[in-house]
Formats: C-alpha cells, sequence, structure tokens
C-alpha cells in the first residue's frame, strides 16, 4: 500500500463537489493537507501545456479529476468544446506528468465512455464493444482517449497511470445549476423551486423508462483514495453500487422525500439519454476492496438537506 503520509499530491478539480471530498479522505488515509496542491481553472488553464508542466513539478502523485461536463443540455449544446476541453486537459496533463517523473497518474474518467448498448452490468472489458450514446460521445470519448494514452505510456516508458469509471456522482455540494447540472441536483432544484412557487406540476425529461446507478460523492472519494493508495494495474475499473434505479422511480423517491405532492409531467419530446446504467463492481472489490457504503435513500436525504440549507 503506498504511504501518503510524505507524498506531495495535486489533484485537479480538486476546488469541486467530488475533489473535495477526495482531499477530505487523502488525510484521513494519511496525507497531508499542506502537501496537497489544487489548481483553479481561474488561475491555471489546464489546456495549456506549459500550465500542465507548471503544476507537474515536484509533484509525486496527480489526480486528474477536472472535467468539462455537464447534463444531457450542454452536452448537446456544446459537444465541440467538451471534446477538445477534456482531451488537452488529460493528455497534457499525462505527458507533463510523465516528463517530470511523477510516480503515480490517477485519471478519473466517465461512464459516458460506455457504448451505448453495453450489455447490463457494465464491465470493464465491455468499454470498446460500440460507440458511445449519442449526445455523450464528445465527452466520453475525450475521457477514453486518456485510458488509451496511459496503457502506451505504461508500455512504452512504464509509467504508473491507472485509470477509473465512477458512475454517476451526487451528494451534498453538488452543481444545482440548472444549465449544467445532472439529474439528481436538477431534479432537486426543480421540485424545490416548484414547492417555492406553490406549482402543482413538474415537467420532467424524457419518458422516465431509464435507468441509473448513482454513487455518493463521499463513497466515491474513498474509492478514489484506495485505488491511488493500493491499484497500480493497467486494467479501467468501475466504481459504482451495483444497484439500478429508473428514472421514474427516482423522480418519485426525491418528490417522497421533499413531500412534493405534486403531478409529474413526461415532456417526452426530449431525449432519454443511455437507456440503462448499471455497473459490474466486482474488479474494485477484487483488486483493492472498495464497495459502495451509502444507501441511495439516505445519499439523497443528506443532498436535500444540504440544497435546502443553501439554496440562496
Amino acid at each position: 500500500m503506498l504511504d501518503l503520509s510524505n507524498k506531495r499530491i495535486v489533484v485537479t478539480g480538486g476546488a469541486g463537489f467530488l475533489g473535495r471530498q477526495v482531499i477530505e479522505q487523502l488525510v484521513q488515509a494519511g496525507a497531508q493537507r499542506e502537501k496537497i496542491s489544487v489548481p483553479r481553472s481561474r488561475d491555471q488553464d489546464l489546456r495549456n501545456l506549459q500550465t500542465c508542466q507548471n503544476v507537474s513539478q515536484q509533484q509525486d502523485i496527480i489526480i486528474h479529476l477536472a472535467a468539462h461536463v455537464g447534463g444531457i443540455g450542454l452536452n448537446r449544446e456544446k459537444p465541440a468544446e467538451l471534446f477538445y476541453d477534456n482531451l488537452m486537459m488529460g493528455t497534457q496533463l499525462i505527458h507533463a506528468a510523465y516528463e517530470a517523473g511523477v510516480e503515480k497518474f490517477v485519471c478519473v474518467g466517465t461512464i459516458c465512455a460506455y457504448p451505448k448498448f453495453t450489455p447490463v452490468p457494465f464491465q470493464e472489458d465491455d468499454l470498446w464493444n460500440g460507440y458511445p450514446e449519442e449526445t455523450n460521445a464528445p465527452y466520453g470519448i475525450a475521457k477514453k482517449a486518456l485510458l488509451v494514452q496511459l496503457q502506451a505510456y505504461r508500455q512504452q516508458y512504464g509509467f504508473n497511470g491507472i485509470y477509473l469509471l465512477p458512475v454517476n456522482l451526487y451528494g451534498p455540494e453538488d452543481n444545482f445549476n440548472p444549465e449544467s447540472s445532472h439529474v439528481i441536483p436538477a431534479l432537486i432544484r426543480k421540485v424545490h423551486e416548484a414547492q417555492q412557487k406553490g406549482e402543482k406540476t413538474l415537467p420532467v425529461w424524457g419518458d422516465g423508462s431509464p435507468t441509473r446507478e448513482f454513487l455518493y460523492s463521499t463513497d466515491a472519494a474513498r474509492g478514489i483514495v484506495m485505488a491511488t493508495q493500493s491499484y497500480d494495474d493497467p486494467d479501467p475499473v468501475n466504481l459504482g453500487t451495483n444497484e439500478e434505479i429508473s428514472i421514474k422511480h427516482l423522480v418519485e423517491l426525491i418528490c417522497e422525500l421533499m413531500n412534493f405532492d405534486g403531478e409529474i409531467i413526461w415532456e417526452t419530446d426530449k431525449p432519454n439519454g443511455q437507456p440503462r446504467r448499471c455497473l459490474d463492481t466486482q474488479r474494485a472489490k477484487e483488486r483493492f476492496g472498495f464497495t459502495a457504503q451509502t444507501q441511495l435513500k439516505q445519499g439523497l436525504k443528506n443532498t436535500i438537506d444540504w440544497y435546502r440549507a443553501n439554496a440562496d
């Protein structure tokens, strides 16, 4: 197991929703808070090679969480930006880390990398068996290219880079911006605002039939740190719960937890996204002992409580 106590660690995206949790888990695992650095996008643009080189100097571990990411709306509106930004950030940072002699690179990929019609539960070995769901493809492929790069750099240079595939994340401090949020924060905000306005209907995109799997942010962060300490193989690894829920049931559960009794209106002219998502989580359990601990209902309750306390 990698001893983190004296390691200099960079966490890109470390000021974000998942990043803050990862930093807490690193500290719990023995890392020194003052040796963890977080490049901020407003000061350091990781799409620039020189910035990546500066960030990588004299570092032992880089955990790359930074991403330009959003829900279906953003995927449809800005596919070119999502492709370019994520590819450039990742590929230049990996190269700079290798050149700077970084000991370990932890790349956090995306579930959007999987083919549209992957057999459920998704197994890591199926990652290349088809094209991703169209709305996700530019983002998913940009992130998936980083797996190829890490495997190539391992093969040619002996560079220790690992690649993790977390399922949809949620939790307190998530992004609740309606322009770019994912499904759980978007729904919580929507229900909250309907209650504030006294509305009796709730419009929701799609028909409710797709299924999704959701991983609580604290669990995801713990999995990332466990892999940082104990996983050194080239194979990608899923991080998830191995439990799926339909969007219909998810909406009903959030309405129940928030005491909203209005009518749900399914906007069937809007896209559903990928038909099903659920991960096979066996590899993470076998290779570094990770299993999720937070039940969806409890995680949703925590997220709703946080949002209500911070809605302003």
